[in-house]
């Protein structure tokens, strides 16, 4: 079952943060409109950022590991498959390193105490901007909504229709990386866990500090195979609630009665599963993992046949929100569950804007292999 995308940050700071939106990504954006304009929104990103942005000197590869490269699959795998994971393709992918876990907050904290940098989710939202994907004559909300923050998972106390409208995320001020859950909270005991409440905008700023990159959804979905051949979860084919607990999702009935089986509620360290055949942790669940793609519903319609590295369509589209550039994300998150979303399968995307960070959404890096 697909998880809904039915409105954006803006119509949330004006609903005062009862925002409308999926389980699994968040949508708000600037609006773009042709293909130059995305070039720009990229290049400002990866290359024209403070020098204080760019690559620090680390050891080459820790962390990492070496995908190798080869060809395979990609698309959907089983009848939970979704019309944009078609149709099937073979796609080669050139030999890559990854980061074997998801950035950690200890991580994400060194490259802010070395470059003073602040996320999205720490700035004033800009108003100009939003107006742009709502209905023209929208009057503009009182200037206390117009605040730092981002979306926290706040469950119901009983049973919703979880196609009738999320009503499981609050707009929360002060929420950030460094505050997950608003003010008063902090990331005691949470080195080791991944980081949270980041825009794609943040990571590819991040990964430009790294001297690395985000993956390509290509990259990243041939990674969470790890080597298996067209089987529906980077462990196989077992179902994620059967045998031994694979990864850390939702068990129970979503939103509100979670078991536990897995041991947490919300993320887990990283690592805390067992990896997969390439030695990668947490590709199916824990948090969603931007990928460098845009976001396009009918891009695989449109690749080659054993297309050598794709980088992704040229620009976004989503019919669900058109005005909305979205960029793609993967491997899905403690909240995905098969009653709402199977966002852990590795074939399984996703989308959300490059200027929305959730209470479950991070990344991991890449790095070339001549690099």
């Amino acid at each position: 079952m697909r998880c809904k995308v039915n409105q954006n940050i803006a119509w949330g700071i004006l609903l005062s943060g009862a925002l409308f939106m999926s389980a699994c990504t968040g949508t708000s954006a600037k609006k773009e409109t042709d293909k130059e304009t995305d070039k720009k929104s990229e290049l400002s990103c990866c290359q024209n950022v403070p020098s204080r942005f760019a690559p620090v000197a680390k050891e080459a590869h820790k962390g990492m590991v070496h995908i190798p490269g080869g060809t395979f699959m990609m698309g959907g795998d089983n009848d939970q498959a979704r019309a944009d994971e078609y149709p099937k393709h073979k796609v080669e992918v050139s030999g890559f390193w990854m980061d074997i876990q998801e950035v950690t907050n200890a991580q994400f904290r060194e490259f802010v105490e070395a470059t003073a940098y602040v996320t999205v989710a720490e700035r004033k939202p800009d108003w100009e901007e939003m107006k742009k994907q709502l209905p023209a004559g929208t009057a503009k909300p009182d200037e206390s909504l117009l605040v730092p923050a981002s979306l926290v998972f706040n469950p119901p106390n009983h049973a919703v229709n979880v196609n009738g409208g999320p009503v499981w995320w609050s707009w929360v001020q002060d929420a950030s990386w460094k505050m997950p859950e608003g003010l008063g909270s902090d990331l005691k005991g949470k080195d080791d866990y991944p980081v949270v409440h980041i825009a794609w905008d943040d990571a590819m700023t991040y990964c430009k500090w790294a001297g690395k990159r985000l993956p390509t959804e290509a990259e990243w979905e041939y990674a969470a195979r790890g080597a298996l051949s067209e089987e529906i979860y980077p462990w196989g084919n077992q179902n994620v609630d059967e045998g031994i607990v694979k990864a850390n999702s939702w068990q129970g009935t979503f939103p509100n009665q979670n078991t536990l089986r897995d041991g947490f509620y919300g993320s887990s360290p990283v690592k805390s599963f067992q990896a997969n055949a390439f030695g990668l942790y947490d590709m199916a669940g824990n948090v969603w993992e931007w990928c460098s793609d845009w976001y396009h519903s009918d891009y695989y319609k449109t690749v080659k046949d054993g297309e050598l590295n794709p980088k992704g369509p040229e620009k976004s589209y989503d019919p669900q929100e058109p005005t909305v550039p979205k960029r793609v994300v993967r491997g899905g998150s403690f909240l995905c569950n098969d009653s709402y979303c199977s966002g852990y399968r590795v074939a399984a995307r996703m989308k959300t804007s490059a200027d929305t960070g959730l209470s479950h959404t991070g990344f991991r890096c890449v790095v070339d292999d001549r690099n």
